[in-house]
């Protein structure tokens, strides 16, 4: 597992990218969280012979872990929340607190909701481009890219900034999201979130096309400690946002600076 790394002094903290298959998408995130703590960014597994699932990332994340002299507080954005909750579930004892950021869906009814709300913020002209996507882009690496870079605007509410280099990998995003929805529609998720013991902070943009309001609902029958904080004029993705910025970093690492205090050493 590739890791990048930001930060020389404070406690440990492992922020994990979105996607799936979108390593590097969380570069902003760590590298604003390197003031005051170690950060460790790694890239989750790419697509291969071995199929993807969401166990596949669990164990990857849990050598990583392992690895490390503290433990680490976990800080998931997108699809990278969810990993954070799952890895939580499954080694409750190995980290601290977590912070999920834009948290993905865990019903198929939020699913829904987030489609109608992408639906209606896009216009005819997207339609036409997306519609095009396929013949202009075979490659479906490229392609996945390109219509990360489309859908854009409908998530973010005002960016100070391009996304970065984001290395798109649209087989691990099919085979991983697959699983995911796989284990929700058997009753694994987000069932088996009752066995995490940590702290738990959600932080949601109140833009965002995924509804804060029906993924807290979904997780509070397991998590009933859950925090959560919703940021006005704030899309997906809370450190891009002009008017959300600030307060962003200001709560999580204030939050994370409390209980870190209590749950590494």
């Amino acid at each position: 597992m590739y890791v990048r790394t930001y930060g020389d002094v404070g406690p440990l903290v492992v922020v994990l990218h979105g996607g799936p298959g979108a390593p590097g998408s969380a570069a902003g995130l760590a590298r604003g969280l390197a003031v005051g703590f170690r950060v460790h960014e790694p890239f989750q597994r790419g697509s291969g012979e071995e199929p993807l699932t969401v166990a596949r990332h669990v164990a990857d994340l849990h050598g990583l872990v392992e690895a490390l002299p503290d433990r680490p507080a976990l800080v998931g954005w997108s699809w990278g929340a969810m990993l954070a909750l799952a890895y939580a579930a499954e080694h409750p004892r190995t980290v601290g607190p977590l912070v999920v950021v834009g948290s993905g869906t865990f019903t198929r009814v939020a699913r829904e909701r987030m489609g109608r709300i992408l639906d209606e913020r896009m216009g005819s002209e997207l339609r036409r481009r997306l519609d095009r996507l396929e013949a202009e882009l075979p490659d479906p690496d490229r392609r996945l890219a390109a219509l990360a870079d489309l859908l854009g605007p409908l998530y973010d509410y005002e960016p100070t900034g391009p996304t970065g280099e984001v290395e798109a990998d649209a087989d691990a995003h099919r085979q991983t999201w697959e699983d995911m929805v796989r284990l929700q529609d058997q009753g694994t998720y987000p069932a088996a979130l009752s066995s995490i013991r940590s702290p738990v902070l959600m932080i949601h943009g109140a833009y965002d096309p995924h509804p804060g309001g029906m993924i807290r609902a979904s997780l509070q029958p397991w998590l009933p400690w859950l925090e959560y904080r919703e940021l006005e004029r704030c899309g997906h993705s809370p450190w891009r946002e002009r008017w959300a910025r600030e307060e962003f970093f200001a709560v999580v690492r204030e939050w994370l600076t409390r209980h870190l205090e209590t749950h590494q050493g």
